[in-house]
C-alpha cells in the first residue's frame, strides 16, 4: 500500500484570500450605495443589480470564510480538514443566485404591466459608478487563481454578471432619459436576472458534482487506467476511484495487479510518478497485489 502527498497551494492560496477580501470590501460598500439609489430613483434595474451585488458580497464573504476555514489543520475526525467547506460555500452561492434571479423575474413582470416613474439621471450616475466598481473588482479577482479555484471562479462570475447588469442599467437609464421608455427598466432587470440565473446554475452544478464525488472534469479515468496498465509487469488496474476534495485537489485510489516477478516498490514508484507528471494527481493511494494472491476483497471480486 502506498501513499503520496504534495503541497503546492501556498502562493495561489494567499493570492485567492487577498483577492476575495479586497473584492468583498469594495462590493459590499457599493451595494449599500446602490440599494439607497435604487429606492430613491425607483429603479428596479438598480435594485436588481444591488440584489446581484448582495449575492456577490455574500459569495465573496462566504468564499473568504471558506478559505480561512480550509486552513484549519486536519484532525482524527476530519482527516482532510475543512477543505470541503469551500465547495459547500460555492453551492450555497449558486443556490442564492438562482433564488435572487427568480425574485427579480417576478418583480419585473409586475412592472411590465405598470411601468413606474423612474428618475433616470440618478439611475445613470449610480449605474456608471457601479460599472467602474465592478471593473475594479473583476481586475482584483483576476489576480487570484480563478481557473483552478471554484470559489474564486464563482466570485468572478458574479462580478462579470454584475458588470453586465450595470451596463444594462446604464442603457435603460439612457432610454428613459431620451425616449421616456419606462419599460426599459424592467427589461434591463429581466436581462440581469437571466445572467444571474445562468451563473448560479453553473456554479451549483459544478459544486454538486464535487460534493457527489464525481470525477474531476479535467481527468479522464480511462486514460489514467490505460497509462497505469502500460507499466511493465502490470496485469490489471481495477477498483479505480478519482474524486476531488476541493478545487485543485484531486485524489485517487486504485488496485494494481502485477506479475509474480514484479517488484512492489518499483511499480508503486512508477505509478505515482505517472499520476503526478501526467495527471497532476499528488494525493494517491495505490494498492499493489501479486497475480497469484488475487484480489484481497472479502467477496473475492474486484471491479
Amino acid at each position: 500500500m502506498g501513499h503520496h502527498h504534495g503541497h503546492s497551494h501556498g502562493h495561489s492560496h494567499t493570492a485567492n484570500k487577498n483577492a476575495l477580501l479586497s473584492a468583498f470590501l469594495l462590493i459590499a460598500a457599493f451595494m449599500i450605495v446602490e440599494v439607497i439609489g435604487g429606492v430613491i430613483t425607483n429603479s428596479l434595474a438598480l435594485l436588481s443589480d444591488a440584489g446581484h451585488m448582495l449575492s456577490d458580497a455574500a459569495a465573496l464573504g462566504l468564499s473568504f470564510f471558506a478559505i480561512k476555514l480550509g486552513e484549519k489543520s486536519v484532525s482524527q475526525e476530519k482527516t482532510y480538514g475543512y477543505k470541503r467547506f469551500e465547495i459547500i460555500a460555492a453551492a450555497l452561492n449558486g443556490l442564492a443566485l438562482i433564488v435572487i434571479s427568480l425574485i427579480i423575474f417576478y418583480e419585473a413582470i409586475q412592472r411590465f404591466f405598470a411601468p413606474p416613474e423612474v428618475q433616470s439621471t440618478g439611475m445613470l450616475i449610480i449605474s456608471v459608478i457601479g460599472l467602474l466598481v465592478n471593473i475594479v473588482a473583476a481586475w482584483i479577482l483576476m489576480k487570484g487563481d480563478k481557473d483552478e479555484n471554484l470559489n474564486v471562479r464563482s466570485a468572478f462570475l458574479h462580478v462579470i454578471g454584475d458588470m453586465l447588469g450595470s451596463v444594462g442599467a446604464i442603457i435603460a437609464a439612457l432610454l428613459i432619459m431620451f425616449f421616456g421608455w419606462g419599460i426599459a427598466d424592467p427589461i434591463a432587470s429581466v436581462i440581469v436576472a437571466g445572467l444571474i440565473l445562468v451563473s448560479g446554475w453553473r456554479v451549483t452544478k459544478d459544486s454538486f458534482h464535487i460534493l457527489m464525488e464525481g470525477s474531476p472534469t479535467e481527468i479522464d479515468a480511462n486514460e489514467v487506467k490505460a497509462a497505469l496498465g502500460q507499466i511493465p509487469l502490470v496485469r490489471e488496474v481495477h477498483d479505480l476511484h478519482i474524486w476531488t476534495i476541493t478545487s485543485g485537489y484531486p485524489v485517487l485510489s486504485c488496485h494494481i495487479t502485477i506479475a509474480d516477478e514484479g517488484v512492489h516498490d518499483e511499480i508503486l514508484a512508477q505509478s505515482q510518478k505517472i499520476l503526478h507528471d501526467h495527471f497532476d494527481i499528488e494525493h494517491s493511494t495505490v494498492q499493489i497485489e501479486k497475480e497469484t494472491n488475487g484480489c484481497p476483497s472479502p467477496h473475492g471480486t474486484c471491479n
